[in-house]
């Protein structure tokens, strides 16, 4: 065998044995139980960053503080990173509706720094911060206050000039771009990182929301919700195919745009798949990776093979 042969015949068997291309995206996963660290299935992910929601009040109500340190000490046994998106109190929005009581307003920015601070005491070893989660609907207190948003997002930084931040946390509807535009206008052009929840274009088989979003800001996109919908009534009935090749897809849409596109101002950093634990069925909501008993779901397993190549 001549020398030339024999290199090529060396680069041929490396490359049969080398391992597929990584993504410049990272992926993690988003779920507020606990339980999901020792189940096994999600073990075998290797997953080892968390997304979880936090009430910004959360240490008012007993259950739910115990909830939280249950979560965050969890996290923590395991060694995983946790990304704390701070979002409204509970039981405020009910059918649609955003209630007016008194204790469902939005917190002054004094309040916000204070409780943020609180957090960090707490858990001193969590740096990652979602400021406000999925600011522009109607489920949130700062639906229709994205400056106070950004003063949020101002005040917690000044808190903490360590963390990392998804300064901006939207919903690709019709209104993102009008209130990121006023957001713009209070952040002081400190912002680097914006979330951004697609499951409509993820499940509508399509990229146009997720376009916007990289057309409208610079830095990181991270899809801080993002999944395959087991069931959505009445828009999605239940389907586990469904919901597997839409997870694929996921994958695929955030693999195009992990890196800056003509015409694109962002690309895509980090993906938070939501969620890992199933609900029962009875629920109107379900995009768990497993059933409620533990069962792995078609997707688990359409995740389980796109994540592989994938940093995490």
């Amino acid at each position: 065998m001549t020398l030339r042969r024999t290199l090529l015949a060396a680069l041929l068997a490396g490359a049969a044995f080398a391992s597929p291309a990584q993504a410049n995206f990272v992926v993690g996963m988003g779920d507020q139980d606990a339980a999901m660290f020792d189940d096994s299935h999600f073990q075998d992910l290797n997953i080892q960053r968390v997304r979880y929601l936090v009430p910004y009040d959360w240490f008012k109500n007993k259950g739910i503080d115990a909830e939280v340190s249950s979560f965050m000490h969890r996290a923590q046994a395991d060694g995983a990173e946790v990304l704390v998106h701070f979002t409204a109190r509970r039981g405020c929005y009910e059918n649609g509706r955003y209630s007016k009581r008194k204790v469902c307003r939005a917190p002054s920015v004094r309040t916000y720094k204070k409780n943020f601070k609180r957090f960090r005491t707490e858990f001193p070893g969590t740096t990652t911060f979602g400021v406000w989660n999925e600011g522009n609907h109607v489920s949130q207190p700062v639906y229709n206050k994205p400056k106070l948003a950004a003063q949020y997002f101002l005040a917690a930084r000044s808190a903490c000039r360590t963390c990392t931040f998804v300064a901006a946390d939207v919903l690709d509807s019709k209104n993102m771009e009008s209130w990121l535009s006023k957001f713009d206008r209070y952040d002081k052009g400190k912002a680097r990182i914006f979330g951004l929840h697609n499951y409509s274009d993820v499940n509508r088989n399509r990229s146009s929301g997720t376009k916007r979003l990289l057309r409208r800001v610079g830095g990181e996109i991270w899809l801080t919700e993002t999944g395959g919908i087991l069931k959505f009534l009445p828009q999605f009935p239940r389907s586990e195919s469904r919901q597997a090749k839409r997870t694929k897809y996921m994958f695929s849409l955030a693999n195009k745009y992990d890196s800056k596109r003509a015409g694109m101002r962002a690309k895509v950093t980090r993906l938070y798949n939501y969620q890992y634990t199933g609900s029962p069925k009875s629920a109107r909501f379900d995009a768990g990776l497993v059933n409620p008993n533990g069962s792995t779901r078609k997707a688990y397993t359409a995740f389980k093979k796109a994540a592989a190549s994938r940093k995490r």
